[in-house]
């Protein structure tokens, strides 16, 4: 890996978010300095462009030409970095050939994504070649899954050290968040929604909050997700699903096995509405709303009306200005079974599906680059159980994220 020319290879560049994660690897790092690394795509052209786009802090970028259908200018790219970070989605439809193409030539590697009937199938597919080769896998290093994952590690750590006890009872409740949705992120739901509709197996997977768990995980405990309105006594308020609890609990109970907080642990997400009858009617609201999204896009006719007059498309997302504007305030409420509590607040400076992203999805990148130990073993990973405490450093000093006891 010291033998690299880059540090780290931005794979999908010219996607809508790629484009917003060069603007603040330009921003943060230059080129050539601290951090190198390249951007890279199918289409010279639109590399060019965005290059051109970042202005004159990027004259020096480097562009590199590949392409998800072929495996050898993969291999070719893998070649030349540390870590490949890719933002080519829906996953699900582009993403294996490059976890294989990092999995064979021992690079390290990670996403944004957020589809874990996708990252199951990797898991099965290429985890033993990851440990083989040393490659270091990383999935979901955006909004999802980085507040809620990184979220409990610094909950359990303020845990363990005011209680001398992990918390076994956590709940993650977004408070507040401002942003707009992609075209990607929809594009993504979609191919999940379709998938399951067609597939039982894939709809009872799905269902298995340790879906994602090593197979000799050893966590029994019963699990319970918020599929319609719930009062909280913890934040006294109501509580509607969450649709990112989908997979954003998954990645939790796969750090739970890896990191070894507790067997007992239960987990799950909600938004906060309010109290009294108006946060109740809100919360049923966002989950009828939730549900009949889903249906109707797991019926082809609905699908495809939803595609043609509803959604943004790929590549569609919001404006740099809404981006900036945005910004998000989760809470997570710990209980031990000493009765102890603790609850703790995270935070983020700017729309969490694409400006905060970009920027947790580079700090994710740069810190397998520069802070992980040679030796650190391959395998596929979360952000809590590899980066830990450095990524922690990282999100607080130079992603916008706060963690806070509260």
């Amino acid at each position: 890996m010291s033998d690299s020319t880059y540090d780290v290879i931005v794979f999908g560049a010219t996607s809508f978010v790629g484009q917003i994660l060069c603007q603040y690897l330009t921003d943060t790092y230059g080129v050539d300095g601290e951090l190198k690394w390249a951007a890279a795509g199918r289409s010279e052209t639109k590399l060019q462009q965005v290059k051109e786009a970042l202005g004159s802090k990027a004259d020096k970028l480097a562009l590199i030409t590949a392409d998800a259908n072929d495996d050898a200018s993969l291999e070719a790219l893998c070649a030349n970095t540390a870590v490949v970070i890719s933002t080519v989605g829906p996953y699900a439809l582009y993403g294996e050939p490059m976890i294989r193409a990092c999995t064979s030539t021992g690079t390290d590697y990670c996403d944004l994504t957020g589809e874990a009937q996708w990252i199951a199938d990797m898991l099965e597919k290429y985890e033993a070649a990851a440990k083989a080769s040393g490659a270091r896998i990383v999935h979901c290093c955006g909004f999802d899954s980085i507040p809620s994952d990184m979220g409990v590690f610094f909950l359990q750590q303020q845990a363990k050290k005011q209680f001398n006890a992990p918390a076994t009872r956590v709940g993650m409740r977004v408070k507040v968040a401002k942003g707009g949705v992609s075209g990607g992120t929809v594009a993504s739901m979609m191919n999940i929604a379709e998938e399951a509709a067609g597939d039982p197996e894939l709809r009872r997977k799905l269902a298995n909050p340790y879906l994602l768990c090593p197979a000799d995980h050893g966590l029994t405990a019963r699990q319970h997700s918020i599929a319609m309105p719930e009062y909280d006594d913890d934040f006294r308020a109501w509580v509607a699903p969450f649709v990112m609890d989908a997979i954003n609990s998954r990645i939790v109970h796969r750090s739970n096995a890896l990191n070894g907080y507790s067997p007992a642990m239960t987990y799950n997400e909600g938004m906060l509405t309010g109290d009294g009858i108006g946060g109740r009617l809100k919360a049923l609201g966002i989950g009828v709303g939730t549900g009949l999204f889903f249906g109707a896009a797991a019926l082809a006719p609905t699908r495809w009306a939803l595609n043609k007059f509803v959604v943004p498309q790929p590549g569609e997302g919001p404006s740099p200005e809404a981006q900036k504007a945005g910004f998000y305030d989760i809470r997570l409420a710990g209980h031990t079974d000493q009765g102890d509590t603790l609850t703790v607040k995270v935070t983020g400076d700017a729309d969490p599906g694409y400006g905060s992203t970009a920027k947790l999805l580079g700090q994710a990148g740069a810190c397998l680059a520069k802070d992980i130990p040679d030796d650190a073993p391959g395998g596929f990973w979360t952000t809590s159980s590899l980066l830990g405490e450095k990524l922690l450093s990282r999100l607080q000093a130079h992603a916008g994220m706060t963690f806070e006891v509260i």
